[in-house]
């Protein structure tokens, strides 16, 4: 599990340089240069992906958690991560063409990214209490 978490770390870091890129010269090509929530998809990749499974590949080295279960929580991270993602992109893409949105579309926009977040969030808790009842963590 540890190379995988590995090479998911190096994935999502791949992603999080392709957004950064695609901030700065769709901007550019745009001439916006105003605020965009493009600019945290860079981050969010970075941190909510790279990191996140960087951080989990370290853990599972001390405290080898991970089965079948963990498996299903973190696919369902990613597809969380990648939805907030999704509703970032298509924040910022109204945004820099400076779209009018309905009230029910600003709304839609907003909820899948909400969702995303939601599923990333019950996700890192499930985790977070999976760590919690190793053994090692038990003892004390």
């Amino acid at each position: 599990m540890i190379k995988r978490y590995a090479d998911l770390a190096l994935i999502y870091a791949g992603v999080a340089m392709v957004f950064g890129v695609f901030y700065r010269e769709f901007t550019k090509f745009n001439h916006f240069n105003g605020q965009t929530n493009l600019s945290v998809m860079h981050a969010h990749y970075f941190l909510m992906g790279m990191f996140f499974f960087l951080i989990l590949m370290l853990m599972e080295k001390v405290f080898t958690f991970s089965d079948k279960t963990t498996g299903k929580v973190l696919i369902v991270y990613q597809i969380g991560l990648n939805i907030t993602g999704l509703g970032f992109l298509m924040r910022g893409l109204t945004q820099v063409w400076e779209m009018e949105l309905t009230r029910g579309m600003d709304a839609s926009i907003s909820g899948i990214a909400g969702i995303g977040h939601i599923l990333m969030g019950v996700c890192v808790i499930l985790l977070l209490v999976k760590i919690r009842k190793h053994p090692i963590l038990s003892e004390q």
